[in-house]
This record gives structure tokens, C-alpha cells and sequence, in this order.
């Protein structure tokens, strides 16, 4: 329950009008909020914390619904401030959408087989979605 009430109050913080004025701060909050459940996630993968399948679930779930937020905060002119985007993400929009439906249908088929026992697959598809992470960073990000 806790972690519903979290997520109500990260998207109602993210459609507010301050954030709507600021798609850089908007973006950045919910890159943060990715950081904390992929970190979570990969610290269940890597053994440093217990394996829970309905924990794993929830997490699985929120990071895809997390997939589904950042990209409306990227309107053109936003490559200006303090911003790690490249501009390759206005100049190359077909490559810049095909990053993120990649990343989405990574997060949904993560969602998807975090329901199972199958800890092969699981691993398997948390590698893949971390994969997407990582190509678009590179291709789209400054780190």
C-alpha cells in the first residue's frame, strides 16, 4: 500500500504545473525514481537481497510504469539548461522513438515474466531491459 501511495504521489508531482514548466526537472525526477527501482531490482539479481516474487513483481510493474513517463518531458527546446540530453534527441526522432519502444516493450515483457518462477527468464529479461537503458544512454545521453 505504502508503495501505491509513492507512485499516486510521483505522478501527481509529475502532472503538476511547475513540472509542466519545467520538462528537465520533470524528466530528471523520474530518471531518479529508475534509478531507485532498477537499483532494487539488480541488487535482488545480484543475491545482495532476497528473492521475493511479489516484491520483484511490484517492482517490475512500477518500473513499466515508470517507461511510460519521461518521454512527454523531452518537447523540443528542452536540450537547453542543466541537461545530460544530446541533441541527437531532436535530430534523429525516428531513432530517439525507436530507443523508447524498445525500452517500453522491454519493461512490459520484464513485467510480464516477473510473474513467473522462472528465474532464468527473469534474469534474462532484467539483462535485456538494462540493455535498452544502456543504448539509449549511449546514443542519446551524456553521462
Amino acid at each position: 500500500m505504502k508503495k501505491v501511495l509513492i507512485a499516486a504521489l510521483s505522478c501527481l508531482t509529475l502532472l503538476s504545473p511547475a513540472f509542466a514548466a519545467d520538462p528537465i526537472a520533470a524528466r530528471k525526477d523520474v530518471f531518479e525514481q529508475y534509478k531507485k527501482t532498477f537499483g532494487a531490482m539488480g541488487k535482488t539479481m545480484k543475491g545482495e537481497t532476497p528473492y521475493s516474487k511479489n516484491e520483484f513483481a511490484k517492482l517490475a510493474a512500477h518500473l513499466d510504469e515508470l517507461a511510460q513517463l519521461p518521454w512527454q518531458h523531452f518537447p523540443q527546446g528542452s536540450d537547453k539548461g542543466k541537461t545530460e540530453a544530446r541533441p541527437e534527441i531532436w535530430s534523429k526522432p525516428d531513432a530517439w522513438k525507436t530507443a523508447i519502444s524498445d525500452h517500453k516493450a522491454a519493461t512490459a515483457k520484464l513485467k510480464q515474466v516477473a510473474t513467473t518462477d522462472d528465474m532464468a527468464a527473469i534474469k534474462a529479461q532484467f539483462g535485456a531491459t538494462q540493455q535498452t537503458c544502456k543504448a539509449c544512454h549511449k546514443s542519446f545521453r551524456n553521462d
